[in-house]
């Protein structure tokens, strides 16, 4: 079974999408029971249904407020449809029990591989960057030939994402480069 990333609630935007669909749909609702029960409809309704009568499609106004309702809508459609949780790295889950789910967080995977190259000698710093498939390792060198630090570097990286056990391997690239002080 293929261990996944899981998906976000995305509490905010459905929390914001509901609220106001729920204040249109009330005020909607009541203007329209009001209109029902003998009263005249409410100003605000009047107003719109005069306005949209009356411009033409390629006003400006029209054109804009479309091309609004388009985006948020696409936007809401990206968000129903995509998983989320980016900062988050799925992790192995054990063969005995393939529901179980553990995530770490990229900032916390790079922070480890950091202090594995640390580890390597003739490495004076080194900036850890982890995506979803390619950890980009980036070296300074103080003593030792840079193809043997990029080499040994190479091997020390790999052995900790091994030992991550992510659910998909990234590709390590290492970059080194000679710092003379």
């Amino acid at each position: 079974m293929r261990t996944r990333r899981p998906w976000s609630a995305r509490r905010i935007p459905a929390a914001l999408t509901a609220l106001v669909i729920l204040v249109a749909a009330a005020a909607a609702l009541t203007d329209v029971i009001a209109v029902r029960a003998g009263r005249p409809a409410a100003a605000w309704r009047r107003h719109l249904a005069h306005e949209l009568a009356t411009r033409s499609v390629d006003d400006v106004w029209m054109v804009t407020g479309s091309a609004l309702a388009a985006a948020v809508g696409v936007w809401l459609i990206l968000l129903a449809l995509t998983p989320g949780l980016r900062r988050w790295l799925p992790l192995h889950s054990p063969p005995g029990c393939p529901r179980l789910r553990a995530l770490l967080d990229r900032d916390g995977a790079a922070a480890l591989l950091r202090d594995a190259a640390m580890r390597v000698p003739g490495v004076g710093t080194a900036r850890i960057r982890v995506r979803r498939r390619r950890i980009k390792a980036r070296a300074d060198i103080r003593f030792r030939s840079p193809q043997q630090v990029k080499d040994d570097l190479t091997a020390v990286l790999g052995e900790e994402r091994d030992r991550l056990v992510l659910a998909r391997a990234a590709r390590i690239v290492v970059r080194v480069r000679q710092r003379t002080h």
